[in-house]
């Protein structure tokens, strides 16, 4: 006879077996191979955690009603691009930029616009004073997007600036996204301060079940953007936040966040605004209008279609910067952001040169980098010699014997900076600079933009930071690397498989 105890026990080992067999069924689906396996084996290893994790964060798809709204976005997009169509862009372009363009325009829906001019940024406290001096002079309206924005010591007068805005007339919209910002200090004091000014804001990607918004919890809208009256445009890897990001443990570390920011000038602001647009509509279901600048008769309502034509800037500009913005995230059906890294290091014939505070490469970004290498093309890598985030820097110092072994140069920036700018160059006159990371949440989990660069002007002013970089760094050896400590070994390799489960 069984008893009860008997009975449990069998019980417990069918539905083993079934999330098993089950997992084997549905978990591979559409999935990376490498996070497929990833979620195989922590479900087979801790069955009932692991299906509890993967049901919870398991799909990095948004909600279905998200999803619908994203197409709709990616239809603006589209829209965008058509209106702005200026076929002078592609002549003169190498056949590998230009196909590299339409994959960019395919996938993320804007344009590749001349006539821009930009110049970076990467002093912490001057890019800051740079933004509230264009806020200062803002007319009609400025858009403020950051995954982190905090009213504190270092950005009040920035706060101050848009509150002055405000009280000229100018229309001011805020984005912030939820999860990030409400971790920080002074966060309900920054959506005090917004009310208080009038500006319009509100969370990107809200965490609120209670009030029927709520998706993975994982996902984030990690981009940077600010414009202003679409004359000028800031994005890249600030943060509108304190430069130790007023965590006690940054503070007691002594950590400090190094940035690179361009300020861009010309119809890429444009570009720039159609994103904001977009996250703003997509949060909101309302459709900005911004075409009172140019004595545009633009209609109000819901309808981001009906705004395409708004967003065009077709005034001629001097500069020489030819710009594609690509954005990228959860809400596309592929990987822009890695598309086109992937495309440029295949492209590269003389040099790459990749900022990246969290470099955790899927294999075909690994397979581009070691084989750029063998292709003759040197390749240097900046990172952060500490890190502040235990996972992915373990994670990413898996990674440093295999790209060490292939020629990779691997610069460690010293501390206690946390190098967070994120760009890459390759040749002489080829860059992109966003608020995307080379990792795999950057790829699949976190909303980021990108803006793609042609011209030797601006490859040549962020050589001189890449060189500044290089001067300040430690250059890795593979046989310094050799004598890490069996531990440390241990702790990368767990890491490196906890980073595959997207």
């Amino acid at each position: 006879m069984f008893t009860g105890a008997w009975w449990w026990a069998a019980a417990l080992l069918v539905i083993d077996l079934v999330i098993r067999v089950l997992a084997i069924i549905f978990v591979p689906r559409n999935r990376r191979p490498t996070s497929g396996m990833a979620w195989l084996l922590a479900i087979f290893l801790i069955p009932y955690v692991g299906v509890i994790v993967f049901l919870l964060i398991g799909s990095p798809k948004l909600p279905r009603k998200r999803r619908e709204v994203q197409s709709e976005i990616n239809s603006f997009m589209r829209e965008v691009a058509a209106k702005e169509h200026r076929p002078d862009t592609r002549i003169g372009n190498p056949a590998w930029f230009n196909s590299l363009v339409e994959m960019n325009t395919t996938y993320g829906g804007l344009p590749l616009l001349a006539g821009n001019s930009g110049r970076l940024l990467g002093n912490y406290e001057q890019t800051i004073a740079a933004m509230t001096q264009a806020v200062d002079s803002a007319t009609d309206y400025v858009h403020v997007q950051f995954y982190i924005l905090s009213d504190d010591a270092t950005t009040a007068e920035f706060f101050n600036a848009l509150e002055r805005a405000v009280k000229r007339g100018v229309r001011v919209n805020v984005l912030l996204d939820h999860w990030a910002s409400r971790g920080k200090a002074h966060y309900r004091q920054t959506k005090a301060r917004l009310d208080e000014m009038g500006a319009r804001w509100t969370l990107m990607l809200p965490l609120l079940p209670l009030q029927g918004k709520f998706q993975r919890p994982d996902l984030r809208n990690h981009r940077k953007i600010l414009v202003i009256d679409g004359v000028v445009g800031y994005m890249g890897s600030l943060n509108m936040i304190s430069r130790d990001y007023n965590v006690k443990k940054n503070i007691a570390r002594g950590l400090k966040w190094k940035e690179l920011v361009v300020e861009l000038h010309g119809p890429g602001v444009s570009a720039l605004d159609a994103v904001f647009i977009s996250d703003w509509y997509s949060e909101t279901g309302e459709a900005l209008t911004i075409g009172v600048r140019r004595k545009e008769a633009v209609p109000s309502g819901d309808s981001l279609l009906r705004l395409s034509g708004a967003v065009v800037d077709h005034r001629e500009h001097p500069g020489t910067m030819l710009t594609q913005v690509v954005p990228s995230g959860p809400g596309f059906e592929k990987e822009n952001n890695l598309r086109l890294f992937l495309g440029m290091i295949h492209a590269a014939q003389e040099r790459v040169v990749i900022t990246s505070p969290y470099f955790v490469p899927d294999e075909s970004l690994l397979y581009a980098i070691t084989s750029a290498v063998a292709r003759n093309v040197p390749v240097d890598l900046f990172v952060s010699e500490i890190g502040d985030q235990a996972l992915v820097y373990h994670a990413q110092r898996s990674y440093y014997e295999e790209l060490l072994r292939a020629g990779v140069r691997i610069y460690l920036y010293p501390a206690p900076y946390i190098l967070h700018a994120k760009h890459f160059t390759i040749d002489s006159d080829v860059a992109l600079i966003g608020s995307s990371n080379m990792d795999m949440r950057s790829f699949g989990l976190n909303m980021e933009v990108s803006m793609l660069v042609r011209d030797a002007g601006f490859v040549a002013q962020m050589r001189a930071v890449e060189d500044e970089y290089r001067e300040a760094s430690r250059l890795l050896t593979l046989g310094e690397w050799l004598k890490q400590p069996l531990r440390s070994t241990v702790l990368d390799n767990l890491a490196r498989l906890t980073s595959a489960l997207q």
